[in-house]
């Protein structure tokens, strides 16, 4: 089975299916039903906003007219269950439109941010300026807001401005002419600030994205007493963000003001105009009031519309960017689920690198590993090393060439059946905010209490987490208990090591161990080939890679030897002079 996201191509006949395939689409297409009432819900606000000028109406030319009371009395009653009424709908129309919104939030939010963490290894560089997340919270911001409503009640106008014309011709042109000059408004508006709004969106971006980057990098700041330079590079970042929230601003409340100032003379126009037909009594006082009651409420929709216009800019940006993001890194496909390999490892002429480089960082890479082998990979910084770690695991797709396991391409499973056997120790480690126990268990909702501390217990990490205060209860990370980074380190390979995992690959596992935590990790490396795992390690230091039996040397991206581990050490380790010697 396979689900096809593909791409949006609007000049590719077969572009509008797969547009309909789009999880933005499909998170959509069940709630049409709930659009279809609001829209059913609007049309007896509209109708029920006819009260007013009836209203009206009835008390200038019939009430005045002959001084009834009991009259006024019945119809203030009508006119007041009328308007409950209305302040009902009202109310229900909001209601409505805030579920909906929440329900494409539900819809998509695991999607979403499933997505925002894959952007970095699926997207490379052009990842850091997407906000997956942001977008879909502006998307149910738009929709649980007034904008919609407004939306929803602008068809409404050619209804009103016919009833004006059948008040009096005159009277429908002016307020025709007026209409038309509001939409002419609505068009500039649309044309003209459909930039500067997606240029805040961008600027708003960057601005987000340094906050999180100084909070990530606290101490460094501190201890290097960079606060003020990067204070004077945030204020500018900010004075950019200003100026094109200030044009766009502008822009919109431009027209907005624009659109009120038209609507009010019009307003007034369609009094005077009723006035002077009142006066030649082509009309009565009624109508001329009925009317210009009548014509602002057509254009009051426009008005708000245009009010709420960058909220909803911002939102179709937003869909048309969650569309994009969703079809051009779609996420796993419906797989038929293959047995967990068990047996070999397999590269077939495999080239990678990071998404956005124009050419693989490591090209023809080829080996084989059987269960319980131990490869070492080394060769000098720059070499490739992290990149070929990062395609064994998944996290960089080969652009070339099939990694296998058990002969089956490692697309074949899903990423989470990709984590039972799979464990990855990162040269930049990072635990998450949470408890010891949930990093270990990489946050699984049925793991193991047993696994949790075999896996810590093998990376001789249980004796620390046991003396901690609240031990594997421990709550880490920025709003928890600082670690050493050390203790972070072994947390992170117990972590790599928990369910006991066929493939495990370590980046530069020992590089903030002592000797303990290096006896450590050499006894787990052989306690899982005893297991039956292959272990990959990557290091610099002879120390990580005493327990593997076979070596891959790199060299500039390129595999350059790989074998038994003494046989290739012979060839690429050169022996250091006698004293005295000349090179």
């Amino acid at each position: 089975m396979k689900t096809d996201h593909g791409t949006t191509d609007p000049g590719n006949r077969a572009s509008g299916h797969r547009h309909s395939d789009n999880p933005v689409s499909r998170a959509f297409a069940p709630i049409r039903a709930a659009f279809v009432g609001v829209g059913l819900v609007s049309l007896l606000i509209n109708i029920l906003m006819l009260t007013g000028p009836l209203f009206m109406l009835q008390v200038y030319d019939r009430v005045l007219a002959s001084g009834s009371v009991p009259t006024l009395v019945v119809i203030g009653i009508l006119a007041l269950v009328l308007y409950l009424f209305y302040g009902f709908l009202e109310g229900l129309r909001s209601r409505i439109l805030a579920r909906i919104a929440q329900r494409v939030d539900v819809r998509l939010t695991g999607l979403v941010y499933r997505m925002s963490n894959m952007l970095p290894v699926k997207l490379g560089r052009k990842a850091a300026r997407l906000r997956p997340v942001a977008d879909l919270d502006t998307i149910r911001q738009f929709l649980s807001g007034p904008g919609p409503g407004a939306i929803f009640d602008i068809p409404w106008l050619p209804v009103y401005l016919t009833i004006v014309f059948l008040f009096h011709p005159l009277l429908g042109v002016v307020a025709l002419g007026g209409g038309l000059l509001i939409v002419v408004c609505i068009g500039l508006n649309e044309a003209m600030s459909r930039g500067p709004v997606a240029e805040t969106g961008r600027e708003a971006y960057r601005r987000a994205e340094d906050v999180e980057s100084g909070q990530r990098n606290a101490e460094v700041v501190c201890a290097m007493g960079m606060d003020d330079a990067l204070a004077s590079r945030w204020q500018e970042q900010n004075d950019a963000y200003l100026v094109t929230q200030r044009r766009a601003a502008d822009r919109t409340g431009f027209f907005g003001t624009l659109i009120k100032t038209v609507r009010f003379i019009l307003q007034s126009a369609i009094l005077g105009t009723g006035a002077w037909l009142a006066i030649k009594q082509e009309i009565t006082p009624g109508v001329m009031i009925a009317a210009s009651i009548m014509t602002s409420r057509a254009l009051s929709p426009i008005e708000q519309a245009v009010a709420h216009w960058r909220g909803f800019v911002a939102c179709r940006q937003s869909i048309a960017r969650l569309r994009e993001i969703l079809s051009a890194a779609p996420l796993n496909a419906d797989i038929l689920d293959l047995p967990l390999p068990c047996k070999t490892l397999e590269l077939e002429q495999v080239a990678c690198g990071p998404f956005g480089e124009p050419l693989p960082f490591v090209v023809n890479v080829s080996f084989k590993l059987q269960a319980g082998d131990g490869l070492g990979i080394i060769g000098p910084s720059g070499s490739g090393k992290s990149t070929l770690a990062r395609s064994l695991v998944g996290a960089v797709p080969a652009l070339k060439g099939t990694v296998r396991f058990d002969g089956a391409d490692l697309g074949q499973w899903t990423s989470e059946k990709r984590g039972e056997f799979i464990g990855y120790l990162p040269q930049d480690l990072q635990l998450f905010d949470g408890t010891i126990a949930e990093n270990i268990s990489r946050f699984r909702q049925d793991a193991a209490s047993g696994a949790i501390i075999e896996a810590a217990t093998l990376a001789d990490v249980h004796d620390l987490i046991v003396a901690l205060p609240d031990g594997y209860n421990t709550v880490i990370g920025r709003s928890g208990r600082n670690l050493s980074a050390g203790q972070r380190q072994r947390i992170a390979l117990a972590r790599a090591l928990y369910g006991n995992p066929f493939l495990i690959v370590l980046d530069e596992p020992n590089s903030n161990l002592d000797a303990e935590g290096e006896a450590a990790l050499i006894n787990a490396i052989r306690t899982m080939r005893e297991r039956k795992s292959i272990v990959v390690i990557i290091a610099h230091r002879p120390s990580a890679i005493a327990t593997v039996d076979k070596i891959l040397c790199l060299q500039e991206g390129r595999m350059t030897a790989f074998g038994p581990k003494d046989e290739v050490l012979k060839k690429v380790v050169q022996p250091v002079p006698a004293a005295g010697t000349r090179r």
